[in-house]
């Protein structure tokens, strides 16, 4: 598995979380909404220190990751990180 984000996310990183040089960020399961594998619960995202990292790319010097604890809601599938470009917020695609 691995992470992907492409230049719209990490500007909008940058813009929207002010994010600089050895921050991390992480992605996480979390309870409520929906995704394509697990009705209940959807990706979360926020600034915190890692665990126990799963998997991780660092880009600029900021490191994406997901813990090991949850790596379950990714189906064995890579996470793409994009821009809707239509609302500005992130959007988020799982592919094999």
């Amino acid at each position: 598995m691995n992470i992907a984000l492409t230049d719209e996310a990490l500007q909008w990183f940058k813009r929207e979380m002010e994010v600089e040089s050895g921050d991390t960020i992480r992605f996480y399961a979390r309870y409520g909404g929906s995704s394509p594998f697990h009705e209940g619960f959807s990706l979360g995202m926020t600034r915190e220190e890692p665990i126990e990292i799963g998997v991780k790319t660092v880009l600029e010097d900021v490191t994406y990751y997901i813990d090991e604890k949850d790596l379950w809601f990714f189906n064995d599938h890579n996470l793409h990180v994009d821009v809707d470009t239509t609302i500005d917020e992130l959007k988020y695609d799982y592919r094999k």
